[in-house]
């Protein structure tokens, strides 16, 4: 980690209430992995040059043609999902609280193209459809640093470090966080009880009572405990 790096986790750690770990940790290991020899510059220039960051809350675009064009695109779907269709986007904004999680049948790739913290669990934690945010654990992303987050890790949106807000790509299967059609909505086997979670194409969230967009948008309301906010 870079100086700056270390000396800002330092900082996290210093005004939270809960332990904040870089994802070189040991500890990550049960939600994912770090990626090495990937050149993601392209992806990297691209979200420091054509997006932005809102002036509050979060913005979340599946794909990007503009960064699916770069010849990293080719190599990640190959090594990471076995040649099936992916799609290249970004979430940027300024977020500061966990009170909501979502998780997909396949990885999600994370490149920070700034620091951030992700709060992560694991679905097997969550029992009768609710979950505890105290079972969740807190990573620092570094600036530059792509992450593999399993299909099995809770997560949602990265939160801010600094008053600017976060910039990361997001990499997922295609069709990933898109709208169900009506048809898969009849499809779906209401006595599953794991379908109650399901939003969206491959999304399944589970959402604080409190986290009122979320909720608007159908998410259940299964998280117990605070309404948790973090800061930098």
């Amino acid at each position: 980690m870079r100086q700056e790096s270390i000396e800002l986790l330092k900082h996290l750690n210093e005004v939270n209430d809960v332990t904040v770990t870089s994802v070189e940790d040991p500890s990550f290991a049960s939600y994912g992995r770090v990626i090495k020899g990937y050149d993601f510059s392209g992806w990297i220039s691209y979200m420091e040059s054509k997006t932005e960051i809102p002036a509050e809350g979060n913005v979340y675009v599946p794909g990007v043609a503009g960064m699916e064009e770069f010849s990293v695109t080719e190599k990640v779907q190959a090594a990471f999902y076995g040649g099936m269709p992916i799609q290249v986007g970004y979430c940027n904004g300024k977020n500061t609280t966990y009170n909501g999680f979502e998780y997909h049948k396949g990885s999600e790739i994370n490149v920070a193209v700034t620091d951030f913290m992700l709060v992560l669990g694991h679905r097997w934690e969550i029992k009768d459809n609710r979950f505890d945010n105290k079972d969740a654990n807190v990573f620092f992303v570094e600036k530059g640093q792509a992450i593999e987050m399993y299909d099995t890790t809770l997560h949602l949106s990265p939160l801010r470090v600094t008053d600017e807000g976060f910039k990361g790509v997001v990499v997922l299967p295609k069709g990933t966080n898109t709208p169900l059609t009506d048809k898969e909505k009849n499809l779906i086997d209401k006595e599953d009880p794991e379908q109650i979670l399901l939003l969206q194409r491959n999304k399944w969230v589970i959402a604080h009572p409190d986290r009122e967009p979320l909720i608007k948008q159908g998410a259940h309301p299964g998280i117990i405990g605070e309404n948790k906010e973090l800061f930098y």
